[in-house]
């Protein structure tokens, strides 16, 4: 096992948690949650992300730097035959590397060793040339070191000086305790097992315990994991696996550092229930707000029903306008019907009847869209008046203005516009669809026909006697011209009878077809509002859009709730 491995599930549970809190804290920023402060990241760094401090104790020489590169497997501690540390030494972690002297008997060595960061070292003077300045730092290290390790060199196992600072450590610390074997490859695994069973002797005579004794050689181990080729063999003859093994343990299993975990578990789950409230909250919030726009919508729609109440008035206005047009159109046909016009359109064609139609169309659609001119008048105001209203009332109850948002002056124009070219195109389209001129037509053809033949009657009688008066005939021609004038007397009576006849028949025609006009309007007057409250109603699509962007913006985060449950869950599990 390498350094890297150390403690690798509580590590990789603390980063977890790491990220969870870092999460929710940033969904709580997002979600406008206010926490309790007991997420902020001082304090996580703080209680999650501290490094582990070992601390090693022994002799002068006793091999404690030679344990720490080999267990680290970097040269971090400088080794010599003669003694290299002086004072006590905590190694932390940082970039560049610096050396910092806090005191003459502490000094603080800074490394970009990637280890540090989550293990910092303590590497103490010899037990048996400590000073007084020298010995109350390191106790002032023991109460806070997770793991306190003893060296003994293999050839000393039973220093004085080692046994009597272990001997003065409070009960609390025997737990934290573990005693090295120093420099075996210079003894029999035989020797090793005496020496062993002596320290676990001299251990219960000294605190009443017999803490964890390991046997390693530091240096075989570092030289194992910096040779080329990592050396396994090598590297398990060093005895270091077991010890290494054992801090793994402890570092997993440490109460404190689980403590820590189950604490910052709590306060997560703590934090993203509130969150979970917030949310649950939001979305209560704005399912009102949608309720508030459906009655928004439904108050339109109770607009519109108050205005088609007043259809029958109306339509009274337009049955009116019907027999008004039908009057002054009925007169333009009695007048195209006179005697000379009549003869006139014998020889040049007929269009009375598609011209009065056309007339007759074109009036009454610009009479019936001048009364929906007014009546879109009527609604444009009865629509910016409401508009003025829900202005403050959207304010209050969802926060969003209505004023800036939609230029509700136009868009109310072009809906008048357009209920007008509706309600036109209405009228044109009732009035061919009644099929007057049909009648008219055929009354008009029959009228024609009956003017053609008096009138060619008459026309040959003059040519005849014209003839007759050519050859010499006296009596002759007189007699034609006679007969001729009796033709025409006869066509110009029939023409001003059937004049007054076809007008009378096509102004009871029009009259008759008022209340089937009226009836057709009505159900186009009712499409026509129908669309034009629709259109009113769309001017409330920036507040729809408003609700949708902030329902959409709730679902991504409730998504990122759900994660951070989850992980949250599994974390609890792995705990």
């Amino acid at each position: 096992m390498s350094q890297s491995n150390f403690g690798e599930l509580y590590f990789a549970s603390r980063e977890r948690i790491s990220q969870v809190v870092k999460g929710i804290s940033e969904l709580a920023s997002d979600t406008g949650t206010e926490l309790d402060g007991s997420l902020c990241s001082s304090a996580v760094g703080k209680d999650l992300v501290e490094p582990f401090l070992f601390i090693v104790c022994g002799e002068v020489n006793a091999g404690k730097s030679s344990l720490l590169n080999g267990l680290f497997g970097h040269e971090l501690c400088e080794v010599n035959i003669l003694p290299e540390t002086d004072r006590v030494i905590r190694y932390r972690y940082g970039s560049p590397p610096l050396d910092v002297e806090i005191s003459p008997s502490l000094e603080e060595r800074f490394r970009p060793v990637e280890f540090l960061r989550d293990f910092n070292l303590v590497d103490t003077p010899g037990t048996n040339s400590m000073t007084a300045g020298h010995e109350e730092i390191t106790r002032g290290f023991l109460p806070v070191a997770d793991l306190i390790l003893f060296v003994f060199p293999v050839d000393n196992p039973w220093g004085a000086a080692t046994w009597n600072l272990i001997s003065s450590l409070p009960p609390d610390c025997h737990d934290r305790i573990a005693l090295i074997i120093q420099q075996t490859d210079q003894r029999e695994p035989a020797d090793i097992k005496v020496i062993e069973e002596h320290m676990s002797d001299l251990s219960m005579k000294r605190i009443g315990v017999i803490p964890h004794i390991f046997a390693v050689s530091g240096k075989k181990a570092y030289e194992a994991k910096c040779a080329g080729a990592f050396d396994a063999l090598a590297y398990e003859k060093s005895g270091l696996p077991a010890f290494e093994e054992f801090i793994n343990r402890r570092i997993c299993d440490s109460p404190k550092r689980r403590a820590a975990l189950h604490t910052w578990r709590s306060h997560a789950a703590a934090a993203l229930r509130n969150i979970e409230d917030h949310i649950e909250e939001q979305t209560r919030a704005l399912g009102g707000q949608h309720d508030f726009l459906t009655s928004l919508e439904d108050e339109i729609d109770a607009m519109r029903e108050r205005l088609l109440a007043r259809l029958p008035s109306h339509l009274a206005g337009v049955a009116e306008v019907f027999e008004k047009e039908a009057v002054w159109v009925t007169r333009s046909l009695r007048k195209s019907l006179g005697l000379f016009r009549s003869v006139f359109r014998i020889f040049v064609g007929d269009r009375t009847g598609s011209q009065t139609e056309t007339l007759f169309i074109d009036r009454l659609r610009s009479a019936v869209e001048a009364v929906a001119e007014s009546d879109g008048a009527d609604i444009v105001a009865a629509c910016r008046s409401h508009w003025g209203e829900l202005d403050a009332r959207i304010k209050e109850a969802i926060g969003a203005g209505l004023g800036e948002q939609e230029p509700i002056d136009e868009n109310l124009g072009q809906a008048r516009r357009r209920f007008v070219q509706r309600i036109g195109r209405a009228a044109h389209e009732g009035i061919n669809n009644l099929h007057l001129r049909k009648e008219l037509d055929a009354d008009l053809r029959r009228r024609n026909l009956a003017l053609k033949s008096f009138t060619a009657s008459t026309l040959i009688f003059i040519i005849a006697g014209a003839c007759c008066g050519i050859f010499g005939a006296i009596w002759l021609p007189w007699l034609f011209c006679g007969v001729a004038g009796l033709f025409a007397l006869g066509g110009s009576f029939i023409a001003i009878l059937t004049r007054s006849r076809i007008s009378k028949h096509f102004h009871a025609a029009l009259l008759d077809t008022c209340g089937t006009f009226a009836g057709t309007l009505r159900s186009d007057y009712e499409d026509a509002l129908l669309v034009f409250f629709q259109e009113y109603t769309a001017c409330l699509n920036s507040i729809r859009k408003h609700l949708a962007g902030r329902q959409l913006a709730i679902e991504p985060k409730l998504s990122r709730w759900h994660g951070l449950f989850l992980t949250l869950k599994s974390i609890e599990q792995d705990l």
